[in-house]
């Protein structure tokens, strides 16, 4: 009894370290967040201590989500002309179309939303910025379009982008006659998964199955112009230690294992031939060639050496590396850092018009 008493007592001392440790932790970790919203938000320290204390931070996160939640009421997209539109066999191969009124057969601008490939949906480009750029599309005579796509938990990312993100593309073009859409002018945009799978769109070889007994399958999957805002530059991820420039320890130090879920392999199959194959076909870096479509890159990220995971993902060095090869190769492309001087920053929709060829576009 005296020995089960005894070891009750040592249980009892060791969770009590292991609680105080784990509070410190929690302590560190809100200390740290609390220093890096300072330096995003000054105004947040309302009494002007140099410090950001629990009711400030907190005071000044409900301001940004209402004024977040009043710009969201404020602009609202018009409800599209169709969706839902099945576009293959999963749940989540569905789309939202917005038909522009013309006479004439319209570009279109497609936007792919992002979540990583574990979350998102298309829906989101409703409010906000999206909203606005839905309605300058519509003014401007150029159709839209909002797609869904499965997520890693269900597939390979290979499979994503070909038998679900291309396949919209395509399905697009298929309809081009019932939609009044010119298939020779299309554009594809989107944030973080969303830029990565434009990319990968924009410059994999074009997968027409002209052969084909779908005839879904024997339309382009190529692009005129794409939009890239927050982008990885490779889904070869373990690229990203040289492009962002930290150690290779970085995945490891991080518990990143997004690539091992994006292949489905596990983390020793990474350099087997197998996973060297996945690799390069995800490697959207590296399939940049000179007759590859324009591109615009959006990172407002602070170009610093990266503090976090969510850093390195979405670091502008990224968008910075995919810029300087677009430069190499001649290809017309575009970028908007946090650093960029105002007067020189170019809008998005801008840049699509101009290479969607679109006469006399009306601003906001």
């Amino acid at each position: 009894m005296r020995n089960i008493l005894l070891i009750c007592v040592v249980f009892s001392a060791v969770a009590s370290v292991v609680n105080a440790d784990q509070v410190q932790d929690r302590q560190a970790r809100r200390a740290k967040i609390r220093a890096e919203a300072l330096k995003r938000f000054p105004q947040a320290d309302t009494n002007r201590d140099g410090v950001l204390s629990d009711k400030e931070f907190l005071a000044h996160r409900a301001k940004l989500q209402q004024n977040r939640q009043r710009n969201d009421r404020r602009v609202s997209s018009p409800p599209p002309t169709l969706e839902n539109v099945k576009y293959g066999p999963h749940q989540r191969n569905v789309l939202d179309f917005w038909q522009a009124k013309s006479d004439r057969k319209t570009p279109i601008v497609i936007y792919i939303h992002g979540g990583g490939f574990r979350a998102g949906d298309k829906s989101g480009v409703r409010r906000g910025e999206g909203a606005s750029i839905i309605k300058r599309c519509m003014d401007n005579g150029v159709s839209f379009a909002a797609i869904h796509y499965r997520f890693r938990d269900t597939t390979t990312l290979p499979e994503i982008l070909e038998d679900d993100i291309a396949r919209a593309i395509q399905f697009i073009r298929h309809k081009s006659d019932d939609w009044n859409i010119d298939k020779s002018r299309l554009a594809a945009y989107g944030g973080s998964a969303g830029a990565g799978s434009s990319l990968w769109l924009g410059f994999h070889k074009d997968l027409a199955d002209k052969k084909s007994k779908d005839p879904v399958k024997r339309e382009s999957t190529l692009l005129t112009v794409i939009g890239a805002l927050n982008t990885q530059a490779t889904y070869d991820c373990q690229q990203w230690a040289r492009i962002v420039g930290v150690p290779d320890s970085w995945i490891k130090k991080y518990g990143f294992n997004d690539d091992v879920e994006f292949y489905h392999l596990t983390r020793s199959q990474i350099d087997s031939e197998k996973g060297k194959q996945i690799r390069k076909e995800l490697d959207m870096l590296g399939m940049m060639h000179k007759d590859g479509p324009a591109v615009y890159l959006r990172t407002l990220m602070p170009n610093t050496d990266p503090k976090d995971r969510g850093h390195i993902i979405h670091h502008p060095r990224h968008a910075i590396a995919v810029k300087k090869r677009c430069d190499e190769l001649g290809i017309d492309a575009a970028i908007v850092l946090k650093e960029t001087p105002q007067k020189e920053k170019v809008d998005m929709l801008d840049f699509f018009f101009k290479h969607l060829k679109v006469k006399s576009p009306k601003k906001e």
